[in-house]
């Protein structure tokens, strides 16, 4: 069991994420993405999940929590788009528009992945998506409508995914959730 801190950026699936880790034995808390550093740390979370959001302007402190705090993080739609953008990456407004589903192609598992492909079938909003890959991130999947579904920096514990792994329409979802909660469980700060 790990403890995770699921920061709300005010999506509607932000209750579903915190339901998902407890329904997989994890200790999990909401926290407002107003929460300093300090009070997250003073949690001792194992790891961090960034909820969606309505958009990138609600997104408090999410872009800080990325740069400044050595704990694997996952962000989820939203939360992608805030790693994307505070490492260098470009988010844009997709073309596919609302939630749908949609096949993804996984071009690596590595570590979130795991045992999820070639394929999957997943549930997302690409209202906004991740357009340029950031500096030092690896692409680990993509569909026909977007380029970067899913990413990993290449040395950080920070993954990204389009999609919304606590849904039940996603293919997978508690798979991916408890790939990252390994994660979490192995990872030792580098400080």
């Amino acid at each position: 069991m790990v403890k995770i801190i699921v920061i709300n950026n005010y999506g509607q699936t932000c209750h579903l994420i915190h339901r998902a880790a407890r329904d997989l034995d994890q200790e999990v808390e909401l926290m407002k993405n107003t929460s300093s550093i300090e009070e997250i740390l003073e949690k001792k979370p194992d790891g961090l999940i960034l909820s969606g959001g309505p958009t990138l302007m609600r997104a408090g402190n999410c872009s800080v929590y990325v740069k400044e705090l050595d704990l694997p993080i996952l962000g989820i739609c939203l939360g992608h788009q805030v790693m994307a953008q505070a490492y260098g990456g470009a988010v844009r407004t997709g073309s596919a528009g609302g939630y749908a589903a949609i096949e993804i192609e996984i071009i690596e598992e590595n570590d979130i992945l795991k045992g999820l492909g070639p394929r999957t079938n997943v549930w997302a909003s690409h209202a906004d998506e991740v357009s340029v890959l950031p500096p030092d991130f690896i692409r680990l999947a993509h569909s026909r409508i977007c380029e970067v579904e899913a990413m990993k920096h290449r040395t950080k514990p920070l993954y990204g995914v389009q999609w919304h792994p606590e849904v039940s329409h996603t293919e997978k979802g508690n798979e991916l959730l408890m790939n990252f909660f390994r994660v979490c469980e192995t990872y030792r700060p580098t400080t």
